[in-house]
């Protein structure tokens, strides 16, 4: 009995050796899974995207439309979130609901992350903003991140997935709506739909009223929103800026503004963004 004790101890102890030997090739890897399978409604894929234009990596989520199959010939809209890192798990599994009581069609949401808010890491501010004609490092990557947007990010998703080409929607969020309202006045023919929610103007506030580029398309729509208690010089800019455009009598995109009443800067993203899909997709006008 004493034996059998000892030789049971013995195999317990090896079998603990051996798990803990084990090497981590043995376990999942990126390729195998990714953690967001077990949530439905954010149901999708990763990658991790090294910029060459903008010499960073960034990290890209995406959350497929329910009942995607890459097999199939249907292909969808899809919207680009900045600020991935904080949108993308609130606005990506609210269109689902979105297609359920609105009516929306289901679409591929790709949130664009930093992998973290530390300054050294998420570097938004530079990103999305143009130079402020100071000797500013925080500033001026605003032509560098739309090039990655063009020509890495995009092509990138549209060959991976199925993605509508003609049918793209990008939102960003304060100085992620500095960026859209940027790219609409670059590049309007980029993306079908653009929301600027609760926008800052600055560095550079001029810009945002003079001539933009000239588009090829009669089908795009700019969507602004500016919540009642956003801080007051955004407010007061998002005024300007509608009060601008919509005297304007020709423009290369359809303007909606909305005003989000008790609307804060940050925590109303959601309705800035079902404002804006809504007006991209003919369901409402401009108030």
């Amino acid at each position: 009995m004493k034996k059998q004790r000892i030789l049971l101890s013995l195999l317990i102890a090896l079998a603990t050796f051996t798990l803990a030997c084990t090497p981590d090739r043995q376990l999942p890897t990126d390729s195998e899974y990714t953690p967001l399978d077990y949530l439905p409604a954010l149901r999708g894929d990763y990658f991790r995207l090294e910029s060459e234009i903008v010499g960073r990596p960034y990290h890209i989520y995406v959350r497929y439309p329910e009942g995607y199959d890459a097999s199939s010939p249907q292909n969808y809209p899809v919207i680009y979130l900045l600020d991935g890192d904080s949108l993308f798990p609130i606005l990506a599994a609210n269109h689902l609901f979105l297609t359920y009581d609105d009516k929306l069609p289901e679409a591929i949401v790709v949130g664009i992350a930093y992998g973290g808010f530390k300054p050294e890491i998420n570097r938004r501010s530079f990103d999305f903003s143009t130079s402020s004609g100071e000797d500013n490092l925080e500033r001026g990557g605003a032509a560098n991140f739309l090039a990655f947007l063009e020509q890495e990010l995009i092509p990138r998703v549209e060959k991976r997935y199925r993605a509508d080409p003609l049918q793209r929607v990008l939102f960003g969020q304060s100085r992620g709506g500095y960026m859209v309202l940027y790219t609409a006045m670059q590049k309007p023919d980029l993306f079908r739909g653009l929301v600027a929610s609760n926008p800052t103007l600055n560095p550079g506030r001029e810009q945002f009223f003079a001539t933009p580029a000239p588009a090829t398309r009669d089908d795009l729509t700019l969507v602004v929103t500016s919540g009642t208690h956003d801080i007051p010089g955004l407010r007061a800019d998002a005024a300007a800026w509608r009060d601008h455009w919509l005297q304007q009598e020709s423009t290369p995109w359809k303007i909606a503004f909305n005003t989000t009443k008790a609307g804060t800067h940050a925590a109303n993203s959601p309705d800035s963004y079902r404002f804006g899909l809504r007006a991209i997709f003919d369901h409402v006008t401009k108030e």
